[in-house]
C-alpha cells in the first residue's frame, strides 16, 4: 500500500468512527508516529521525590551541567533588570556584537538560538525537504536524527569505528543526490572524542552542508570555527550551556557563512532568545576569567576522575576533550550499576542503544562528587552494596 493509500484509508477510517459517533483523535503525521521518542534527562527534584531522597542528596552526573553553576554578575543583572515587559532584541546586535569579540568572527556570521537545539532544528527547516537524506554518525547526540525524523526526512546512519571515531569513506560512500546535510560532534557525545581538521575537509569536499557541533569546545584543545570563512557549506555549532552554566537559560549560537545565515534569519522565530538569556550572555563574556578558571577546575577534575576510574579495574574509560567520561563495563551489568548507584543518590546516563548497551557516561562534577562516586563504584566491584 503506498503512501497515498494508507493515508487514504486512515481518513477513511476516521471517517467512518465519526459517522458511528465513536472518538477518534485527530491523525498525526506519519513520520512523527513512526519516531523514537527522545529521552531528556530528569531534574533533581524529579529523581529526589522518585528516589525517596532531598534534592540535596542527589549527585548529578548524567547532564553534562556545568557543577559550578553561572557566573555571579548573571544573577545580579538579572535581578535588576527592569524590561522583562518588552520583547527581546530580534536582531540580537548587542548579543552578537559582545559574541563576536569572544568567538572572533564578525558579527553578521553569528546567530542565537534556543539552545543549539533549535539552530539544528532551524537548518533541518532550511535545507531538507520530506524524502532528503541527512547523514547521522551514530553513537552521537540525538537531536540531529530528531530532528530530520520530524522533517520527514531519511536518516542515513554511518557507525563509528569501535574507538568511536569517523569513518570517513563509509560517509563518503554513504552521501548521495539526495544528501543535504552531514551533522557531526566534535567533541562527540557520548564519547568525548574531537574529529580532525583532515577528516572534517574530506566531509566538506562532498559538496553537502557539514554541521560541525562544538558545545564542548571550551573543555577541548581543538576547534574549527577559523574553517567557516573558507568552506560555505560548514557550519559550527556553540552554546553556552556547558562551559558558561546557563544551561537552563538556553543559549546556543552558530557560526555562518554568509550564504547559509541569510537563508536562516527568514526561517528564525522573531524573538526566540528571551532578554533573560540576553543578558546572561551579556554578563558571562564580562566574567570570561572566572568562567574560564572553572573551565580549567573541570578539565583538571576530568582527568582525576579518569585515573579513578581506571584504577577501580572494571571499567575501560574512553580518552575525552569534554566535560565527561565514557566507560565500558568490562564486568558485570550497566543496568544493574547504574541502579544500584541510583539508590545511593548518584545519577548517571545510560543509553538503551545499540554498542552502548553496556555503557555508562559519567559528568564531571565537583571534586565532592567524584570522591562519592568513585567509593560507590568500589563498593560495587566488592560486592559491599
Amino acid at each position: 500500500m503506498s503512501r497515498g493509500d494508507r493515508r487514504a484509508w486512515a481518513d477513511g477510517r476516521i471517517e467512518r468512527m465519526a459517522m458511528s459517533g465513536e472518538r477518534v483523535s485527530p491523525p498525526v503525521r506519519r513520520c512523527v508516529a513512526e519516531m523514537e521518542e527522545y529521552v531528556p534527562i530528569d531534574t533533581p527534584e524529579s529523581l529526589a521525590r522518585r528516589l525517596g531522597l532531598r534534592p540535596d542528596q542527589i549527585v548529578k552526573l548524567d547532564g553534562n551541567e556545568n557543577p559550578y553553576g553561572p557566573s555571579p554578575l548573571v544573577a545580579l543583572a538579572l535581578a535588576q533588570f527592569d524590561s522583562y515587559h518588552r520583547y527581546p532584541d530580534p536582531w540580537q546586535a548587542e548579543t552578537r556584537g559582545l559574541l563576536s569579540g569572544y568567538i572572533g568572527v564578525p558579527a553578521d556570521r553569528l546567530m542565537l538560538g534556543m539552545g543549539s537545539d533549535e539552530l539544528i532544528d532551524t537548518l533541518i527547516r532550511v535545507y531538507v525537504e520530506p524524502g532528503d537524506e541527512v547523514i547521522d554518525l551514530p553513537p552521537t547526540f540525538g537531536m540531529y536524527s530528531f530532528s530530520a525524523q520530524l522533517a520527514d526526512a531519511r536518516v542515513v546512519r554511518v557507525e563509528r569505528d569501535e574507538r568511536f571515531g569517523i569513518d570517513v569513506a563509509a560517509v563518503e560512500a554513504a552521501v548521495t543526490d539526495r544528501t543535504r546535510i552531514i551533522f557531526l560532534a566534535s567533541p562527540n557525545n557520548p564519547s568525548g572524542n574531537v574529529a580532525t581538521e583532515d577528516q572534517v575537509r574530506r566531509l566538506l569536499a562532498t559538496g553537502r552542508l557539514v554541521v560541525v557541533d562544538e558545545a564542548y569546545a571550551e573543555f577541548s584543545t581543538s576547534t574549527l570555527v577559523p574553517l567557516v570563512a573558507e568552506y560555505p557549506n560548514l557550519v559550527v555549532l556553540r552554546t553556552f550551556s556547558k562551559w558558561a552554566g546557563l544551561a537552563g537559560l538556553r543559549v546556543g549560537y552558530g557560526i555562518f557563512h554568509d550564504g547559509v545565515i541569510r537563508q536562516m534569519w527568514k526561517v528564525k522565530q522573531p524573538y526566540n532568545l528571551n532578554v533573560a538569556a540576553q543578558v546572561a550572555v551579556r554578563e558571562s563574556l564580562r566574567d570570561l576569567d572566572r568562567l574560564m578558571a572553572n573551565v580549567r577546575r573541570i578539565v583538571e577534575e576530568r582527568e582525576r576522575l579518569r585515573a579513578g576510574l581506571e584504577s577501580i579495574g572494571f571499567l575501560k574509560v574512553y580518552p575525552s576533550e569534554a566535560n565527561f567520561l565514557l566507560c565500558d563495563l568490562l564486568d558485570g551489568s550497566a543496568v544493574d550499576l547504574v541502579r544500584d548507584l541510583a539508590s545511593r543518590g548518584i545519577i548517571v546516563r545510560y543509553f538503551r542503544k545499540p554498542r552502548l548497551l553496556n555503557s555508562i557516561r559519567f559528568s564531571v562534577g565537583l571534586p565532592e562528587h567524584t570522591d562519592l562516586l568513585l567509593e560507590a563504584l568500589r563498593d560495587w566491584r566488592t560486592g559491599r552494596r
